[in-house]
């Protein structure tokens, strides 16, 4: 959500922060070791609703079997026709996931957060990666060799069952994706995808009854989420805007008035 002027998110959305921050990226390392504290790792394994119910001793156990690399902004933690023989956990910043067309037009698939588990697991069994996974911003995450990760599965069944229903969820939400982006106009499924990023990622209540979304992704970004352009995603930002649905600055974006948005994301 970037193309405009620099400038972080304006006071009023984000009480006791400073107006903007600059980010420092990690230079180019592609997949750099990293030492990422273990207290760190374990609240992140925790939250991970594949490991729930698991305990201390069993998450330090699949904890020893990872290790902690990290990326700077732009860089790839795979590429799509790689071999998929790991898993990711994500530990710290974002990461997009994203599939390329003969054409050369991208489209994001996901936005990552830490706590996600990605890679291996979405391959739904295939050997090579069906998408890109790119850092938006400095990116730690821990790796796990999928054949070690098997071995977690036959010493956790419980795991096992957890991971057939995120492979169907997998397959259930690309299947909605898909009919959205053939059934809706551009500003719906911008609308749509607004609202989508505020429940996931949004930060409520900052400005009366705001969300901020804080995100660095740019119009291109937008148009790859949404099957569109990056002209008409801009020009679908610009009327939200000046109706007074958003607001938005370099690398975020509040929702002041909900409603109207979700009125414009269900009038397909």
């Amino acid at each position: 959500m970037t193309d405009s002027p620099p400038g972080g998110a304006p006071a009023a959305l984000v009480t006791g922060a400073p107006a903007h921050r600059r980010r420092i990226p990690l230079r180019s390392t592609c997949a750099q070791p990293h030492e990422c504290p273990r207290p760190m790792r374990m609240r992140i394994l925790a939250q991970i609703p594949l490991f729930a119910g698991l305990s201390e001793a069993d998450l330090d156990g699949i904890d020893k079997r990872m290790v902690s690399l990290s990326w700077g902004e732009g860089d790839r933690l795979y590429t799509a026709g790689e071999p998929a023989d790991h898993l990711y956990v994500l530990a710290a910043g974002h990461a997009k996931a994203y599939q390329s067309a003969p054409n050369g037009q991208d489209t994001i698939v996901d936005i990552l957060a830490p706590g996600d588990l990605f890679g291996g697991l979405t391959t739904a069994g295939r050997p090579a990666h069906t998408e890109t996974v790119e850092a938006l911003a400095t990116a730690c995450a821990l790796r796990m060799d999928t054949a070690v990760f098997r071995q977690v599965l036959v010493e956790h069944p419980q795991v096992g069952l957890r991971v057939l229903d995120e492979v169907a969820a997998l397959l259930g939400g690309s299947r909605s994706d898909a009919r959205q982006q053939t059934a809706v106009t551009v500003a719906d499924r911008v609308a749509t995808t607004l609202l989508r990023l505020a429940d996931r990622f949004g930060q409520h209540g900052v400005s009366g009854d705001g969300t901020l979304i804080q995100l660095p992704l740019s119009r291109a970004d937008l148009a790859a989420m949404t099957g569109s352009t990056a002209e008409s995603v801009s020009r679908v930002m610009s009327r939200l805007r000046k109706d007074g649905i958003i607001e938005s600055g370099r690398r975020w974006t509040a929702i002041l008035d909900r409603d109207r948005l979700a009125a414009i994301a269900a009038d397909d």
